[in-house]
C-alpha cells in the first residue's frame, strides 16, 4: 500500500460519518417509529438510535477516526502485521459501504450514509483490488472476520464514550 491510500482512506471515512453525524439523528426521529413498524425486529436498534443525539453521535465517530487514524499511521511506519491490519479496516470500511446500500433497499428510501456510500463504492472498489494483490484470499477472510469483530467492540465503546461525555445513557 502506499500513503495516498492511507490519506484518502481516512478522508473517505471523514467524508462519510460527516453525512452519518449531520443527518443521522433527525432521520431517525422523523422514520423511527415508520421503520419500527415494518421491520419490528429492529426496535431496539431504533430505540437505542434515538438515544444517541448529533454530539453523542460526533463523539463515537471521532473515536473512530483515532483508531483509523492509528491503524492507518502503523501501516505508514510498516510494522508487524501492519498491511494485514490497515486492509482489515478497509474491508471492514467497505463492507459498512454496502450495509448503507442494502439497509436502503430494504427501506426503499434514503438511510443516513446513502449518498457517501454509492460515491465512495468506486475508491473502495479500486483499494479492494489493490489489497487482492496484497494478500492472499485466505488470510484477507481472517483479517476481515477479526476486523469486524474488533470494529463492532469498539463501536459499541465509541457509542458508550458518546453517551458518557453528554451525560446521555442507554439504560436497557
Amino acid at each position: 500500500m502506499n500513503t495516498i491510500l492511507y490519506i484518502l482512506y481516512i478522508l473517505a471515512f471523514i467524508v462519510h460519518d460527516g453525512e452519518e453525524i449531520a443527518v443521522v439523528h433527525k432521520w431517525v426521529m422523523t422514520h423511527g417509529n415508520d421503520l419500527c413498524e415494518k421491520l419490528p425486529m429492529l426496535r431496539r436498534v431504533f430505540n437505542y438510535l434515538r438515544k444517541l443525539n448529533t454530539k453523542a453521535f460526533a463523539i463515537a465517530a471521532f473515536e473512530e477516526l483515532i483508531v483509523l487514524i492509528g491503524i492507518s499511521a502503523y501501516a505508514y511506519i510498516g510494522g508487524p502485521y501492519a498491511i494485514e491490519l490497515w486492509s482489515a479496516a478497509f474491508m471492514v470500511f467497505s463492507l459498512h459501504l454496502i450495509v448503507h446500500i442494502g439497509q436502503a433497499i430494504v427501506v426503499r428510501g434514503y438511510v443516513p450514509g446513502l449518498v457517501t456510500s454509492v460515491l465512495l463504492l468506486p475508491f473502495a472498489f479500486l483499494v479492494m483490488q489493490r489489497i487482492f494483490t496484497t494478500i492472499n484470499a485466505s488470510q484477507l477472510v481472517i483479517w476481515t472476520v477479526v476486523g469486524v469483530i474488533f470494529m463492532v467492540a469498539n463501536l459499541l465503546f465509541a457509542h458508550w464514550l458518546g453517551f458518557r461525555h453528554t451525560n446521555r445513557f442507554y439504560t436497557e
